[in-house]
């Protein structure tokens, strides 16, 4: 039987074949490819003609691409529908990846070639985008141990193959987890507050677990996350709380080891190679550079955060007092009464504006600003395969001369298959080479709320938001015009690669663009103005709290890498000292958030959370420019692709910020667009 993943796809657009692979093929195909990267890989290492940038460095990324393509496919499906089966085919695709980057990094006459070619930067001409090239490709294999003794090379391959199984380990617990968890409600009467909305789903998802007649919330954030908001039953709201907090906690999925495994793992692989801490690591390829530089950065933010979200704490706790509720304030109770408190501050509830954010009105609103914007227009493909029933897959044309810019996938609805939260991703990148220009192929994935016999997808303003945030990294990967695909889309610093999602975030909260989409979806009226005013008034609404929420992960995250993490004993204990200093609510024995951080144990951002701060300073300052020439000015929006959307990782962020605003950004952007400062 012939493996789809090892045969050019035949589909428009070189599409991902997904009706044609099984779970089975992956390995076989890897395998395959694996033998001819390292084929192609000794051809580079054992080339006796003088290295240059073709037969060393291009030469060098060509070798891969066929294996990296087959593990984009699998990652991919393991996160957004990975059965059982191939869930457990990490512990044998991962360490292989693993195996391969190190025999790449640890081969001393590859590096050799490889150091050789960065010599001659500055006695040969090279374009900008080929010297980052060069300069990444050399740096890579410094750090990543090139230039280790041969037994420091055989301690860091076996540290590398450890953390190899880690992370995935620790993301299947938390998925595990998470589905293990229901609360079922027999009695109507237990459910008082809940919008319709959240009771229609919750039925739903009590018919297809056979309990039919009964209610089922989950912890998709979906149903975990609109449940703590509205449910007036203060008990269901604590066991609803203590189960999204407590995840991965016990049994036979508790993340405790291997939260001390990896961080100690990764302390361990930086001192090898010189480094003071993961975090020294990480940041040198950062735009911050220095973990003291992130300390500050945060630091700066509390100090200004802190005395406002003490405030709004103390005006909240008197504000349920008047109600004439007087139990000890608990953490299970903020998202309830905050909620409460902003309605009646703005005089209107957000679940009133659901029915003008019906999903595909939102989709088909972000797909209109991006034709404002952009030139680009989407079109729905129904004759090319996806990976899941309810995903949908767009064509993205220019709107001017109709040139293909690649393939748009959008996956939005939860599965048991499914990880928690949003996350943009690619089957395929963007590059030029002698057959052209090749189109990256790009997905969203989301936990929105499925439709009901009697109601379509109806999103609230946070999922509106969570959308453009999703779409503008979308963006950021179709308009890419690089030459080289380990520079292309995203491939950026990592505290760089939150600007063009967060930016797009902007465009919900402004009347010309709301006006595209935010529509009733049975009358088709536009959104109410005096309701609209309100919700971008509320905007700010604890805005001290939630920049407070948002330091509280960075700085757990420093204390996971910033330091020798060995001494660690008790994992609850670490975090609650590490977090301290942003305490607002009461601590709860047990409830934590370590335990569940995919972002920093099994995703991209271990010693990088800062990034989503330090990026909305980029994207306030950027947006400021919007705000003083339009928000659909035509020269500022073409400014914004050609020198950051289109450039990728071709040349150091901050050169490509600078040529788009004028000037470096303005540190206090930030607080002036939270109303802090």
């Amino acid at each position: 039987m012939i493996n789809s993943l090892l045969t050019k796809s035949s589909l428009p657009h070189a599409a991902v074949p997904f009706d044609k692979i099984r779970t089975e093929d992956f390995l076989p195909a890897l395998e395959t490819a694996l033998a001819d990267s390292r084929k192609r890989i000794s051809a580079v290492s054992t080339d006796t003609k003088k290295p240059d940038f073709q037969n060393t460095i291009v030469a060098l990324e060509e070798s891969c691409s066929v294996t990296y393509d087959i593990a984009y496919v699998y990652s991919n499906l393991r996160h957004a529908h990975g059965d059982a089966p191939m869930q457990a085919l990490a512990k044998e695709i991962m360490p292989r990846l693993i195996q391969l980057e190190s025999d790449i990094n640890l081969d001393a006459s590859l590096f050799a070639r490889v150091e050789a070619v960065f010599q001659s930067i500055k006695t040969t001409s090279f374009s900008t985008e080929q010297k980052t090239l060069i300069e990444k490709t050399y740096k890579s294999f410094k750090r990543n141990g090139a230039m280790l003794s041969q037994d420091a090379k055989e301690k860091l391959r076996a540290i590398d193959d450890q953390l190899s199984t880690l992370g995935p380990e620790f993301s299947d617990n938390v998925l595990k987890s998470s589905n293990s968890f229901e609360l079922v409600v027999k009695d109507r009467s237990e459910l008082a507050g809940l919008p319709d909305s959240l009771l229609a789903a919750a039925s739903e998802s009590a018919k297809e677990r056979g309990k039919a007649g009964s209610w089922v919330f989950t912890l998709s954030m979906t149903s975990a996350i609109p449940f703590l908001k509205y449910a007036e039953n203060r008990a269901l709201r604590e066991k609803m709380w203590m189960a999204w907090s407590t995840r991965a906690s016990s049994g036979d999925v508790d993340n405790q080891d291997l939260i001390k495994k990896l961080a100690t793992l990764r302390y361990q692989r930086a001192k090898l190679l010189g480094y003071e801490s993961h975090a020294h690591f990480q940041m040198e390829e950062r735009m911050a550079e220095h973990p003291n530089v992130v300390k500050t950065f945060l630091e700066r933010l509390l100090e200004k955060s802190m005395p406002q979200a003490k405030k709004e704490i103390a005006d909240l706790k008197t504000y349920i007092k008047k109600q004439g509720c007087n139990d000890e304030f608990m953490p299970w109770d903020y998202a309830f009464w905050s909620n409460k408190l902003k309605e009646e501050h703005y005089a209107f509830n957000a679940e009133e504006l659901r029915p003008y954010f019906k999903l595909e009105s939102v989709l088909d609103g972000a797909f209109n600003v991006a034709t404002r914007l952009f030139g680009l227009t989407f079109h729905q493909r129904s004759d090319l395969p996806v990976y899941a029933d309810d995903v949908v897959v767009y064509e993205v044309r220019t709107k001017k001369d109709q040139a293909f810019v690649g393939l748009f996938y959008a996956d939005f609805y939860p599965r048991s298959t499914k990880g928690s939260g949003a996350w943009c991703t690619r089957f395929k990148g963007q590059w030029r080479d002698k057959d052209g220009d090749h189109r990256p192929h790009v997905s969203i994935v989301c936990n929105f709320t499925k439709p009901t016999e009697s109601k379509p997808s109806l999103l609230t303003f946070n999922e509106v938001t969570t959308l453009f945030h999703e779409f503008g990294h979308a963006l950021h990967s179709l308009l890419s015009k690089c030459e080289h695909r380990s520079l292309c889309c995203t491939n950026v610093y990592r505290d760089f690669v939150e600007l063009p999602s967060q930016i797009f975030e902007n465009w919900v909260k402004e009347k010309d663009a709301l006006a595209l989409f935010a529509k009733h979806y049975e009358t088709k009226a536009q959104i109410p103005v005096d309701k609209l005013q309100k919700l971008i008034d509320s905007d700010n609404f604890h805005a001290g709290y939630m920049m407070v929420r948002q330091i509280r992960f960075a700085l757990l995250d420093l204390g996971w890498y910033a330091r020798d993490p060995s001494g660690v004993d008790d994992v609850l204990a670490y975090e609650n000292q590490v977090v301290k200093p942003t305490d607002l609510l009461p601590h709860v024995p047990g409830a934590n958030i370590s335990n569940s951080f995919e972002h920093i144990f099994a995703g991209g951002y271990s010693a990088g959370y800062y990034g989503y701060k330090w990026a909305e300073v980029l994207d306030a300052d950027a947006f400021e420019l919007f705000l003083e020439c339009g928000v659909f000015n035509q020269e500022i929006a073409d400014r914004f692709r050609e020198h950051i959307l289109e450039r990728g990782g071709s040349e150091h962020p901050m050169e490509l910020y600078k040529r788009f605003r004028g000037r470096e950004p303005d540190p206090d952007a930030l607080l002036r667009r939270s109303g802090l400062m």
